[in-house]
């Protein structure tokens, strides 16, 4: 049976990884607006507290991991009360060496590890829009792993860099997102696919994506009524089976189309759909642009 959550990470198609150690001492707190773009951190040593907007305040302390995939904004600060510093991303990747927030003198009294990434896929916003907004993990040493592997290979100049810290980052998303209580996320896929009657009708769309799905067969598979499915679902995953079913489609679809390797009646019979003129007039409908389009549009 095919992996959602694989799927659809490897769908994003994850890159260019930046990543540097952040310290802090005193009384301090910074300021990020939002950038949209995935991040993540490890907290190495110490404490702070970590306000994303939209989102309860949360303590971070030592072996902590968060994990921001469209990155909203949000301050990080000491436990004290301070007067936020606006931070601009690109100037803290141009910086050399460790950042350093408040006291600059003496030993750090925080330190972690944070970074961020972006995703290739012209589709991810869709796919991003499946995740918990805010990750928040504890004692994850697994996890702290993969980031110091991410934080190294980012910073050779190696063969292959590019490869490998695609291959790093899509572990580390489904290392993260799988180490998560899916029972306790906001409405998407990693909710949906903690349930375990939803997770096999969920399951079988990803395994099957062209068989000509109703919600009745697939409320068979999940053991459950028509309507008890609907609604089971479209409360866990915020999105109605037929919906999340086209989304998931036309991800593939818009995959497909920029390999350019297939006549759009191929990609049509793969994805469900009985011809390329009724290909065409779905994902032009999804996408604002016809399949030729989107094609030169790449």
């Amino acid at each position: 049976m095919a992996d959602p959550l694989s799927e659809i990470i490897g769908l994003m198609k994850p890159r260019a990884v930046f990543s540097k150690l952040i310290g802090g001492a005193g009384s301090w707190a910074v300021r990020y607006e939002k950038f949209g773009e995935p991040s993540f951190c490890t907290m190495l040593d110490g404490e702070c507290m970590l306000a994303v907007d939209g989102q309860q305040p949360v303590r971070l302390q030592a072996g902590d991991f968060v994990l921001l995939p469209a990155t909203p904004g949000f301050t990080l600060s000491s436990s004290d009360t301070a007067a936020p510093t606006l931070m601009d991303p690109a100037s803290a990747k141009a910086s050399e060496g460790e950042i350093r927030h408040g006291r600059q003198d003496g030993a750090a009294e925080m330190r972690m590890l944070g970074g961020y990434f972006a995703f290739d896929s012209p589709d991810a916003a869709l796919l991003v829009s499946l995740l918990p907004a805010l990750l928040h993990i504890r004692g994850a040493e697994r996890l702290k792993r993969w980031v110091q592997m991410v934080r190294e290979e980012s910073l050779e100049q190696r063969s292959g860099r590019e490869l490998v810290l695609g291959r790093l980052i899509e572990i580390l998303l489904v290392e993260a997102l799988r180490t998560t209580s899916g029972h306790d996320a906001t409405p998407g896929l990693l909710r949906g696919l903690a349930d375990p009657r939803l997770s096999t009708a969920i399951r079988h769309m990803h395994a099957e994506p062209a068989h000509p799905w109703t919600v009745s067969e697939l409320a068979a598979k999940a053991a459950l009524s028509r309507s008890a499915f609907f609604g089971r679902f479209s409360r866990g995953v915020g999105l109605t089976p037929m919906g999340y079913l086209l989304a998931w489609r036309m991800a593939l679809a818009k995959n497909l189309l920029r390999q350019n390797k297939l006549a759009l009646a191929e990609i049509a019979e793969r994805i469900g759909y009985g011809s390329a003129s009724s290909f065409s007039t779905a994902f032009s409908r999804h996408a604002g642009v016809p399949p030729s389009a989107y094609i030169g549009l790449q």
